[in-house]
């Protein structure tokens, strides 16, 4: 079929859950991207945290070249190289023994909270199912993971959700506290809320959540999706704080724009997944492992984790110097290269309106609710890149302010 696609076609063809921008790109490198006419743009988007090395980075295209031409999927009626490789890597460098692989965050997800309640029915009977959530979190998009999360936009009109789930205030121990009991099998939490509007846990929340688990025999699971693998500065945010769940789940810069998850936990909790119990037909096939295990461990070196730290501080003083000037944000937070900024009030709820002018003006960016404009750019994004997409954005700025 020799045509070329068109933004009407998306409307035409696919499903409208969606409502992607008007331009098409069609070609990346490094930090930047190029639409059908040929247009510029400096990518702060990431694929929404996903390209953890931006576009087409030598180190992923060769993993992937290499890998396809030896071996791509065997479905799990066989083992393979690479995911053994992968599932060992992710061990020395965790807390973890055990890694079940999978295609996606939310299925990552899915998994955590199967193995989690059946720890539990193993250890402690059926009665122990609770699992307590966030308001405002986010883990994915499987009917289990949107009920767990605290948005209930995202589960409403499907019909009755699943039972046995609570939902308490992130970064509020005390409201965990009024939930949780001897009925409690597990805590999710992100260490960073992504699509609540990026929002850090407090180390006092995140040690209460851990004692708490501790007191009443639940498992602490981390929905590292979107904060894992170099995004926070460190391998995983867990390392930020020192508190160790019990499991954790990670996508997203995982396979640096290639769709894979995985889940990590110990021995004794992984044996309660025996076989039979849990499946992912596409799960640790060998092409998406071999593209893991490339990411990881370019990005698990001192070089890049220290990189995302001090990039951090650049886009926070570009941040700070655009508000300085245009008075629209009341905060700039976040950890590493997941950044937000809230709006001030004068523009609440208008984040949205920045991304097609940031379009416009040839630099991506994303939203963490409507009141939030997030960035999640490349963990090597260059300086250059930085201060050129900023003064993109500050125009972007200047005409949204102009508007008002």
């Amino acid at each position: 079929m020799s045509y070329t696609p068109s933004r009407q076609d998306f409307d035409h063809y696919m499903t409208p859950n969606y409502s992607p921008q008007q331009i098409i790109p069609v070609r990346g490198e490094g930090s930047r991207l190029w639409d059908q006419e040929g247009r510029e743009y400096i990518d702060f988007a990431g694929g929404i945290a996903v390209n953890s090395l931006g576009h087409c980075h030598p180190v992923l295209v060769n993993a992937l070249k290499e890998q396809g031409e030896t071996l791509w999927h065997l479905s799990n009626v066989f083992t393979n190289e690479p995911a053994l490789k992968l599932a060992k890597t992710l061990t020395e460098r965790t807390f973890a023994d055990k890694v079940f692989l999978c295609s996606s965050g939310g299925e990552a997800n899915e998994a955590a909270l199967k193995l989690a309640r059946r720890w539990a029915v193993d250890h402690h009977g059926e009665h122990k199912d609770k699992i307590i959530s966030f308001y405002q979190s986010f883990h994915g998009r499987t009917f289990f993971t949107v009920s767990v999360g605290g948005q209930p936009k995202y589960s409403q009109g499907f019909g009755p959700v699943p039972g046995g789930i609570l939902h308490a205030s992130f970064n509020d121990l005390e409201s965990v506290r009024g939930l949780v009991g001897d009925d409690t099998c597990a805590i999710m939490v992100e260490p960073m809320q992504g699509e609540g509007g990026i929002v850090p846990a407090t180390q006092e929340f995140l040690q209460g959540l851990r004692d708490l688990c501790d007191e009443h025999n639940a498992l602490l699971i981390f929905d590292e999706v979107q904060t894992g693998v170099g995004r926070s500065g460190e391998l995983y945010a867990y390392k930020n704080f020192g508190i160790t769940p019990d499991i954790l789940t990670s996508a997203k810069s995982l396979g640096g724009g290639f769709p894979v998850g995985a889940m990590l936990t110990t021995d004794a909790i992984a044996a309660s997944l025996a076989i039979g119990t849990h499946g992912s037909t596409y799960g640790g096939n060998a092409l998406a492992s071999a593209v893991a295990l490339a990411a990881v461990e370019f990005i698990d070196t001192p070089e890049v984790l220290e990189g995302v730290k001090y990039r951090h501080d650049l886009f926070r003083e570009h941040l700070e110097t655009i508000n300085r000037k245009h008075g629209v944000f009341k905060e700039i937070r976040g950890m590493g290269l997941l950044m937000g900024a809230q709006m001030s009030d004068a523009f609440e709820g208008r984040a949205k309106d920045i991304l097609p002018l940031a379009i416009e003006e040839g630099v991506m960016a994303l939203i963490a609710g409507p009141n939030v404009l997030r960035m999640a750019p490349s963990l090597v994004i260059p300086e250059a890149d930085i201060a050129e997409g900023m003064a993109r954005l500050e125009r972007a700025i200047e005409r949204l302010v102009a508007s008002a």
